[in-house]
């Protein structure tokens, strides 16, 4: 994750089939519930306005996280996932009698991997991504950029050229990481 960016423009056409990826991903049922707000410009200093008080930023640990260009925010309808459920050739799955009855609600499922289309797609074209929560400023950001009611964001991509002389990991990062003989499992656990 990057978490420092230049105020460098990104070409909007990376943009765009970055966004076309995220949508081509899977999608239980065919549900197609993902959608995505793009903040660029003049829209970007609003996001930070409602999600990160003036205050707070003097002592924001990553303040060139702020310069990023982009930002985009995926939200997923997890009443299209309950309503495509209840339709004929899906009924007898039970999935449409509620957000409760998914024990795995596949909203966040196909949410997930878009974002980690884009991600990859962002790399890929030498730009810097940070992917993070907007915990409880979430109904604050869709008020203020008119998303529509029953819409979940999945949180905020960051996207933007990368500061590398500013960019340093988060503390997680210092996390060792397991080794694949530890965590994959053949044949039995």
């Amino acid at each position: 994750m990057t978490r420092a960016f230049t105020s460098q423009a990104v070409d909007g056409a990376a943009i765009d089939d970055i966004c076309e990826q995220m949508l081509r991903g899977p999608s239980a049922g065919n549900t197609r519930s993902l959608e995505l707000l793009v903040l660029s410009d003049e829209d970007v200093p609003g996001y930070w306005d409602v999600s990160l008080a003036a205050d707070a930023r003097e002592t924001f640990p990553w303040p060139a996280l702020l310069l990023a260009p982009v930002l985009v925010i995926p939200y997923v309808d997890p009443y299209a996932y309950v309503s495509r459920y209840a339709e004929p050739d899906k009924a007898t799955t039970g999935l449409g009698a509620g957000e409760d009855a998914w024990p795995v609600p596949y909203w966040w499922v196909d949410g997930g991997a878009a974002v980690q289309t884009a991600l990859l797609a962002t790399a890929a074209r030498g730009l810097g991504a940070c992917f993070f929560g907007q915990f409880e400023h979430e109904a604050a950001i869709g008020r203020a950029f008119g998303v529509p009611e029953g819409r979940r964001a999945l949180g905020t991509l960051a996207i933007g050229h990368a500061d590398l002389d500013l960019d340093r990991p988060s503390m997680s990062a210092a996390r060792p990481r397991l080794s694949t003989i530890e965590l994959v499992h053949r044949g039995t656990w």
